[in-house]
C-alpha cells in the first residue's frame, strides 16, 4: 500500500451513514474496522453486526444502545479529552440500534470474529487508566478494551492522550509477524482528534520489510492512519494541543493478545510503548 492509502484525511472515507467508515475490504486486510456515526438530537442509527464484533464508544455525548433484547444506557462524555467513557459490546450476528436524545458522535470499533460472545456494558469507572512514560514522552492510556481487560473474540482497542509537545507510541514498535511469546500479527487503525482550534500532530510508520508501510502524516481531528505492517511511532503532539487517538486492532492469532517488538535502534528508557 502507498502512503496515500495509509493516511486517510477527514471525510475521505465518509459514507451515507458514517462520517468515517474504514472496513477491512477498504483497508486491504481481513479483520479491523472503525466507523464513526454522528447523530442529531433525537437521532438514531441501526446496523447489523454481521460477521464482526463491535464496541459502541461515545466520543461526544451519550446514547442508548439496544442489542437484540438487551439495552444499555451510555452516559458518554463531553469530549474525548474529558475522561474515559462507558461503552457497550455488541456480538456478531446481532441487530444494534444507537439512539441519542441530545445527539453526539459515536465510534464503532470492530473486528471480524468467529465466537459469538454476550452483549455487555463496560462502566467508565472500571476502565484502567495508565500513566506511561516520563518527561516529553509522558502520556495517558485508557485500556478500555485491552486484551487483558475486557473480553472480546479478536477486537483490541485503547485510547491514548498525548500532552502538547510530547511524543507517544514510542519507541517505534511493530506487531506484523507471528512469533510465539514475542510478537503477534495485528492490523491497526489510528483515529485522531486534536484539542483546540488549528491543532495538529504527526504520525510516522516506516518499513519493517522491503516494500512495507511507509508514511509520515500531518494529522488533524477526524483523520486516520492505517498500520497494516511496519514500525510505527512516534505520534507527536503540537505544543499547546493535546493529541487523542483511538487504536483499533485485530489479527489472525489463535490467542487474543498484544505482543510487540521494539525497533532495535531505540530503547525503552522513555517508558515503553503507545
Amino acid at each position: 500500500m502507498t502512503s496515500d492509502d495509509l493516511y486517510l484525511p477527514r471525510g475521505t472515507t465518509a459514507s451515507a451513514e458514517y462520517a468515517l467508515d474504514i472496513r477491512p475490504e477498504h483497508a486491504g486486510w481481513t479483520y479491523s474496522a472503525l466507523r464513526i456515526v454522528e447523530l442529531s438530537p433525537a437521532g438514531s442509527h441501526t446496523f447489523i453486526t454481521g460477521n464482526s464484533e463491535w464496541i459502541v464508544l461515545p466520543l461526544e455525548g451519550g446514547c442508548t444502545v439496544r442489542i437484540e433484547e438487551s439495552e444499555f444506557q451510555l452516559l458518554g462524555r463531553d469530549s474525548v479529552f474529558a475522561g474515559a467513557s462507558d461503552f457497550a459490546y455488541a456480538p456478531r450476528d446481532a441487530r444494534v440500534q444507537i439512539a441519542s436524545g441530545a445527539g453526539g458522535r459515536f465510534a464503532l470499533a470492530g473486528a471480524k470474529c468467529e465466537r459469538r460472545l454476550p452483549a455487555r456494558y463496560g462502566p467508565a469507572p472500571e476502565v484502567p487508566v495508565e500513566q506511561r512514560g516520563s518527561g516529553t514522552c509522558a502520556r495517558r492510556v485508557r485500556n478500555f478494551a485491552a486484551a487483558d481487560v475486557f473480553d472480546c473474540d479478536r477486537l483490541i482497542a485503547v485510547e491514548v492522550l498525548t500532552p502538547g509537545g510530547n511524543w507517544s507510541s514510542y519507541p517505534p514498535h511493530k506487531h506484523d509477524e507471528h512469533r510465539p511469546g514475542e510478537e503477534c500479527a495485528l492490523e491497526e487503525i489510528y483515529y485522531f482528534e486534536i484539542e483546540g482550534p488549528g491543532g495538529l500532530g504527526y504520525q510516522r510508520v516506516f518499513p519493517s520489510r522491503q516494500g512495507g508501510a511507509d508514511v509520515l502524516a500531518e494529522v488533524r481531528s477526524g483523520d486516520a492512519v492505517l498500520v497494516p505492517d511496519g514500525w510505527h511511532g512516534p505520534s507527536i503532539a503540537q505544543p499547546g494541543h493535546t493529541m487523542y487517538y483511538l487504536n483499533v486492532m485485530a489479527g489472525p492469532g489463535e490467542d487474543r493478545e498484544w505482543r510487540i517488538r521494539f525497533h532495535p535502534d531505540h530503547t525503552e528508557t522513555t517508558g515503553g510503548h503507545r
